[in-house]
């Protein structure tokens, strides 16, 4: 089955057997706001149809990817380690095992892919500002268990720069840890900034030593055909990040 043409293919220097592609609105039987590929449980959708669309997506897939309980935390769970029946709080994922499927779900934070070059272990985080500011990219680059320089990068969709105005407590958050992340903010309204997540996502990778990151320029916020944004519709969708070993 053919994926949808909305939905995104990393164009990144993974190895061939490295898959992964992130869902758009296209392709699924939601209606309303949450139209149509809406795969998260929790946002108010009528759960018969985010249930049909999981079954859509999995018809594209090798196996029943392993949904996560998001928290906007830092954890990764290893999902070669994860019981069938389990189903862990994290907000990232790594796996070596051919065949089982990472996945995070988004609609505004960034979904980042992850994989060592010779395509023996992949991830993927959720990489919201709270995320990012504690290091759920670093846990991820991690738990690859490669040295950080033969790991590759690809950031995917997310609320762009021109939409995302934080307050201050959002760039002490960064600035405080890392001086450089002050050039990933810029003025906004009295008492408020611009954040580029992307800027930040570059600069918490290559601090863990990712040399190579693919990706970015996308803006979740400025696509409403083509993309969930929770800024824009608090009720609203999300889009899934699947990742896996063929």
């Amino acid at each position: 089955m053919s994926l949808p043409r909305s939905w995104i293919v990393p164009d990144w220097p993974a190895p061939p057997r490295v898959r992964a592609f992130v869902t758009t609105r296209e392709g699924g039987v939601s209606v309303g706001e949450y139209r149509s590929m809406n795969l998260g449980t929790r946002s108010g959708d009528d759960p018969r149809d985010v249930a049909r669309n999981r079954l859509i997506v999995r018809e594209m897939l090798p196996s029943m990817p392993r949904w996560l309980v998001q928290v906007h935390g830092t954890a990764v769970a290893d999902l070669d380690a994860l019981a069938e029946d389990a189903v862990a709080t994290a907000d990232a994922a790594a796996v070596s095992r051919p065949g089982r499927v990472a996945v995070v779900l988004t609609a505004d934070c960034m979904p980042v892919f992850l994989a060592d070059r010779e395509g023996r272990r992949v991830a993927v985080a959720h990489a919201g500002w709270r995320g990012l500011a504690a290091g759920v990219l670093e846990n991820a680059v991690a738990a690859l268990r490669c040295e950080p320089r033969e790991a590759v990068a690809w950031m995917g969709p997310a609320i762009g720069p021109g939409a995302f105005e934080v307050g201050p407590e959002v760039r002490e958050a960064f600035v405080r840890a890392d001086p450089a992340a002050a050039s990933a903010f810029a003025q906004g309204r009295p008492g408020k900034s611009m954040a580029d997540l992307y800027r930040l996502a570059r600069l918490h990778l290559e601090r863990a030593g990712v040399p190579e990151i693919h990706g970015g320029g996308f803006c979740t916020h400025g696509e409403p055909e083509r993309f969930f944004s929770y800024r824009r519709a608090p009720r609203s969708g999300r889009m899934g990040a699947f990742i896996w070993i063929d």
